[in-house]
């Protein structure tokens, strides 16, 4: 076997050395000798080459022959120097040297337009031809991603930062993310893209690509990485309407290859619009973009980020085709006391603008793994990386992998284990009282470490009140065992006991988790069986949550939370497939019993206020009898569209520009097990988000349904409608802001729910002092319902959002036919971090 393996080693070797067998290496530097970042040195009259590194280094692995290598960087004149390649290592320097601008041509005359406009207008009329120019393409991509942290805090909200979890030193400065990946990407018009990674590592292993990004100035609306970081996309420089967003001075010309080039300073108009600021660079006569330096800051709507820099390299592929040689992207950061700094270089080459692709090769499919794209040696790496690693980078690379293989080594030593049981420290009273515990049992599987887990709610925050129970106390642990590789066990017993009523509930969920196949493709299954007494809303959405119905019952005297008790056996199984498409089937048996009010105590409040009864006053004349239920369930959703990543083994999904829809069937059936129900409930419901870039972004949740037979239907069976009495809320699509929560509960043959709102992001509220600089954004929609008309409602709601990143605050007006028309106010979560915040149902 070692003979075989060395021969492996051996055979690759010799291969990669017959392909490339001389590399030839240099410095970029200006003048004054300082290198020159990110430089462009390619093979003349190919886009063969490559980039330099931070420090001006650059690499390139050349056939035995002689060839004139090219070298450019924005603002200095490109440079040509003859080479022949004889020896396995060679040295070529670039000393480059500033373009002399000639700005005697270019004064603009008092009153006169600068002449930065006028080629602006032909580069604009230019635009639509140069992004629609090609048909389908393909070309090689190398992508390196490096993200350093510059300064971390000791302590982040009270909590310790592990400086050594994170891989940084105690000032908070090293390398936190880096990888670097060889893709082939493939583009074919109007939208098919597809990437095949041929090879990628990250930096102590693991799963890490570095995706090269592609930024086009020639789309109208550009998107800068991801969309977080500026939800309406930004204005290109030469975009149709630019004149409208940009001012524009040509700081010069200079020749290239007998081309003349302008130099256009990009300045916004007005600020806080998502615009770019810095230089782009337009070839006379055929109005092309020759390269770009340009910059984002927050005072132009970039999120998150303190400035995003974009420098891009354009060379020709054929005389009539430029394309993207190479492109850095270069990221800032700096608060709450972290510092983080980072660039992802991306460089282009083997461009094939015929390459005959097959009529289904995209499929669908955006990103496909080679089987062994995570399998390459280093020696592979050291022959095809066009930019030389910098020397932290190759220390990072050495350290994280050593002590990765180390770990890989040792874990299933029985050091290894000790020492990670050792770690987590002992169990502490705060943690068992109020911060939760979580405890680790390793154990070694397949010469690896697995572990099962085992976490207990913090005691105190397991409390609760309400007006049936009175004090609650409540345990709530969970353990988790790993019974393979892709399957886990879940067992949660409940237990629960009103200090009021003197009732004790108790319960067992047992969840199983497994991947398996169906029609050889890779699904996800969840198995559910539950069984025990415990406590339900009548609604069992749970429109109002444990911690709101205290806050309100103690202080205010409000007691919204109406409930009973049930007996109850559930089984539950569903299946998210392969295209995220997910199938529910379910069977509840339940002895429910009615509850009242035991306790009438509150902090606040006025004692001549009565608490309302448990029983929903809204459905007073509709009575709740102890009886038994059997029902039956089942849902499908469905996404059309779906786009995935391909992995060696699977498929994974990546979203769809089509809406999701969902299908659902509940049954109650009489006479089993006593059972008293019957009825037949449908529903059919699309959701989407529909993101129009500069204009903000439209989400919608559409609900059609009814009953098909109610000969036999109870409170908990009816439909509801999610009701909100408090002052805040977070279903945003699924609710009605100032409904009571059973006021408009039925039984109809049909009804129909519509909630959609409009996030601005920023459109508007930019031109709004104060509002613009807090970033502060419009939000507006509406939620309806319609039964028959003496049972409707309506509301109406304007707002703002990403106030401090996270919250939003909502003026809602709800006109409703049960009720007196009413205006109330509610706050959530909303904007770039609140939108991350997903409600439990």
């Amino acid at each position: 076997m070692k003979i075989k393996r060395l021969l492996l080693l051996l055979s690759m070797i010799a291969g990669y050395h017959t392909v490339f067998a001389n590399t030839l290496k240099g410095v970029v530097t200006d003048e004054r000798n300082r290198p020159l970042p990110y430089a462009t040195v390619l093979i003349k009259g190919t886009t063969t080459g490559t980039t330099t590194n931070a420090s001006g280094q650059y690499q390139l692995e050349l056939n035995t022959g002689e060839y004139t290598i090219v070298c450019q960087y924005i603002g200095f004149r490109k440079s040509e120097q003859k080479v022949t390649i004889t020896s396995p290592q060679q040295t070529l320097d670039f000393t480059l040297q500033p373009v002399s601008m000639q700005i005697q041509e270019v004064v603009v005359k008092a009153g006169g337009e600068d002449p930065a406009y006028g080629i602006i207008r032909e580069a604009i009329k230019k635009r639509r031809f140069y992004q629609q120019q090609v048909f389908e393409l393909t070309c090689m991509a190398y992508s390196k991603g490096t993200i350093s942290s510059t300064n971390a805090p000791d302590k982040f909200f009270g909590q310790k930062i592990d400086k050594t979890e994170m891989g940084v030193d105690s000032l908070g400065r090293g390398v936190i993310f880096l990888t670097e990946t060889v893709s082939k990407v493939a583009f074919r018009k109007p939208d098919n893209m597809k990437l095949e990674v041929i090879s990628s590592r990250k930096s102590g292993g693991g799963f890490g690509i570095s995706f090269p990004a592609f930024i086009s100035f020639y789309d109208n609306n550009v998107q800068a990485i991801i969309s977080q970081m500026g939800p309406r996309g930004f204005i290109s420089p030469i975009a149709e309407n630019a004149l409208n967003f940009y001012k524009y001075h040509l700081e010069g010309t200079f020749s290239e290859d007998g081309k003349l080039i302008y130099k256009i300073t990009v300045t916004p108009k007005r600020k806080y619009e998502p615009l770019f600021s810095g230089s782009i660079f337009i070839t006379d006569e055929d109005w092309r973009i020759h390269s770009t330096d340009l910059l984002l800051t927050p005072e132009y709507q970039l999120e998150i980020l303190d400035t995003l820099n974009i420098r891009q390299t354009h060379v020709p592929v054929t005389p009539e085709v430029w394309r993207i040689k190479d492109q850095v992207v270069h990221i800032a950061f700096k608060k709450f006391g972290f510092g983080v700094d980072g660039n992802f270089v991306s460089v282009y080459s083997d461009y094939n603008l015929k390459p005959a692709l097959p009529e289904k090769y995209f499929e669908k499919v955006i990103l496909k793994l080679d089987s062994a794209y995570d399998k390459k040696p280093q020696l592979y790496w050291d022959s095809i990386r066009p930019v030389p690693l910098e020397t932290y980078e190759q220390k990072d690379f050495h350290t994280r992998d050593s002590t990765a293989k180390a770990n890989r080594d040792s874990a299933s030593s029985r050091y290894r284990l000790d020492s990670l049981r050792k770690k987590q420290g002992p169990v502490k009273l705060m943690g068992i009282l109020w911060s939760d515990v979580t405890r680790k049992y390793y154990f070694s599987r397949d010469s690896s470490i697995q572990y099962h887990t085992l976490r207990l709610k913090g005691l105190a925050k397991s409390l609760k009140y309400n007006t049936v129970e009175g004090l609650v106390l409540a345990i709530e642990p969970t353990v988790t065992f790993n019974t393979g590789e892709e399957s886990r066990l879940r067992l949660s017993p409940y237990f629960r006991y009103g200090l009021s009523n003197t009732h004790f509930n108790s319960y067992l969920d047992a969840e199983y988790t497994n991947e398996s196949r169906l029609f050889n493709r890779i699904g996800n299954n969840r198995f559910l069986l539950s069984g025990g007494k415990r406590v339900s809303q009548f609604n069992h959405d749970e429109p109002i949550d444990n911690l709101t119905n205290e806050f309100y019952t103690l202080l205010l005297r409000e007691n919204y939370m109406k409930i009973y008790e049930n007996w109850f056996v559930k089984g539950q199984y569903s299946r998210t497939f392969q295209n995220k498409n997910q199938l529910n089937l379910q069977a509840v048996y339940e002895r429910r019993n009615p509850v009242e009010n035991t306790t009438d105590f509150s902090f606040f409040g006025s004692k001549n206020k009565q608490f309302t009864p448990n029983h929903p006053y809204e459905l007073a004349d509709v009575p709740f009898e102890q009886h038994s239920a059997f029902v039956l369930g089942a849902s499908f959703s469905f996404q059309p569209g779906q786009r995935f990543i391909e992995l060696p083994d699977r498929r994974v999904p990546f979203g769809s520009k089509y809406p999701e829809f969902e299908v659902a069937y509940t049954k109650g059936i009489p006479g089993v097990g006593n059972s008293i129900v019957d009825f037949d409930k449908w529903r059919l419901g699309i959701q989407d988000n529909m993101n129009f870039k500069l204009f903000g972004e439209f989400r919608y949740h559409v609900n059609v349904g009814g009953f098909l037979n109610s000969r036999v239907v109870e409170i908990p069976d009816y439909q509801h409608f999610n009701g909100n009495q408090t002052f805040y809320t977070l279903r945003y699509l699924n609710s009605f802001q100032l409904a009571p929560y059973y006021l408009y509960s039925t039984t109809a043959s049909f009804y129909t729910t519509a909630n959609v709102e409009h996030h601005f992001n920023g459109f508007l509220t930019n031109k709004i002092p104060l509002f613009n600089r807090l970033k502060w954004n419009l939000v507006a929609g509406a939620n309806a319902f319609y039964v028959n008309g003496d049972n409707n409602y309506l509301e109406i709601f304007a707002g703002l959002e990403n106030i401090f990143k996270i919250a939003r605050v909502d003026v809602i007006a709800g006109y409703q036919s049960k009720d007196n028309t009413r205006i109330g106010v509610r706050v959530g979560f909303g904007g770039i971090f609140g939108n991350l915040i997903k409600p439990g149902k």
